[in-house]
């Protein structure tokens, strides 16, 4: 696996994802599973949003990173 990244953005205007593997056909069947994944799940509430983001506005992550 590479830690490498992609370009700055997709064809889409997204950010781009971290290259999981250096076959490229490989790489775009990985994040095809992901999107999949993810298109199955149900949409957030608004309380999960606010558990999220109070989580990752923690005063004390901040420090420990």
């Amino acid at each position: 696996m590479s830690a490498e990244t992609a370009a700055a953005e997709d064809t889409l205007g997204r950010p781009a994802r971290p290259v999981r593997f250096e076959d490229p056909v490989r790489n775009a069947a990985y994040w095809a599973r992901i999107d999949a994944i993810v298109d199955q799940a149900p949409p957030l509430t608004d309380y999960q949003r606010a558990v999220i983001r109070t989580a990752f506005h923690q005063p004390a992550a901040r420090e420990a990173a």
